[in-house]
């Protein structure tokens, strides 16, 4: 793996989101009330809704246009929806939130 320090943790509100841009598409960071810290596509496969400015609630994100919900482990719709978006690993250390290129540049991310 290939860790890029690509923000500080604070930069991500508590149950928000900021996105950053790849040379792939946008890739949307979130942090929920836990203070736990994940990067997905910022790209909801329905209708391309940007999720990050969806609703964080738990470990899932809620798209903004039609409401489908994704589990930001998996990546994978929740309930009668079918669909995925692309996850990407992530690590926080010491405050600063770090991405893995490799595995970006092995996704298509938005």
């Amino acid at each position: 793996m290939n860790w890029l320090d690509i923000a500080a943790i604070d930069d991500i509100p508590l149950r928000g989101a900021r996105v950053i841009k790849t040379p792939l598409g946008c890739v949307a960071l979130f942090r929920t009330a836990m203070a736990e810290v994940f990067a997905v596509s910022d790209r909801c496969p329905h209708k391309g809704g940007p999720l990050s400015e969806g609703i964080v609630h738990g470990q899932r994100v809620t798209c903004p246009l039609h409401n489908w919900v994704f589990d930001l482990n998996t990546g994978q719709a929740q309930g009668a929806d079918e669909g995925q978006i692309a996850t990407y690993p992530v690590r926080v250390e010491g405050g600063r939130v770090l991405l893995d290129t490799v595995a970006l540049g092995k996704k298509s991310a938005a």
